[in-house]
């Protein structure tokens, strides 16, 4: 179980739905570019096709949406979110082989092990914690998936030109994250070369 944070991660994504409704400004990217460019390199570095996935913070399911139109064929996806009608909007879109749960997998880590997942897929879900809460989360969806971890984050080792973060948004430190993969697995791959000035960056961790 993760310790109550003061500052509630959903917070932020409650008043964007009140804010947008299930439009894409409910998700708090800055545009749907450059949230597909980090579905792109969570889907170049994991192998998805016939995985069990479960996305962590999936808001309107659009990492879903994304790899059918890929035709990245995988056996089932799960998505997880706090917001309850962003979960709605999720099921109605009649995504293949998905379903879409309302759960507060921080406080409740039972929702990271739905369907047994063999990919736990995290994104854009930790820019809104503090550094316990995200590696409190990490390390149950670590034990939760049985072969694979991916999580991307706003990293703090981006140069000074990178786009300045307000809140509710902030800059993780990565590599103390890094550190903390690389003690619970020796198979660790790090990507923060797909936005300009290393604005964000994408870790994988692998099991056996």
């Amino acid at each position: 179980m993760i310790p109550h944070s003061t500052d509630n991660y959903l917070s932020p994504y409650q008043q964007a739905h009140v804010d947008h409704g299930s439009n894409f400004g409910v998700t708090l990217w800055a545009s749907e570019r450059s949230q597909r460019l980090r579905f792109r390199v969570m889907t170049e570095m994991v192998f998805m096709l016939g995985k069990r996935v479960l996305d962590a913070g999936c808001s309107r399911g659009d990492f879903s949406a994304y790899m059918l139109g890929k035709d990245i064929a995988y056996e089932s996806f799960v998505g997880v979110d706090g917001v309850e009608p962003v979960i709605d909007f999720a099921n109605s879109r009649g995504l293949a082989r998905s379903r879409f749960v309302t759960g507060d997998f921080v406080q409740d880590a039972s929702y990271l092990s739905i369907d047994q997942p063999q990919v736990i897929a995290i994104s854009g879900t930790l820019n809104t914690m503090d550094d316990d809460t995200a590696i409190a989360l990490l390390s149950n969806a670590w034990q939760a998936t049985s072969e694979t971890l991916v999580f991307n984050l706003l990293s703090d080792r981006a140069s000074a030109d990178a786009p300045t973060q307000t809140a509710p948004a902030r800059r993780l430190p990565t590599l103390k994250l890094m550190d903390w993969a690389m003690s619970q697995t020796p198979s660790v791959r790090m990507r923060q070369d797909y936005f300009r000035y290393g604005h964000d960056a994408t870790i994988v961790m692998r099991k056996g």
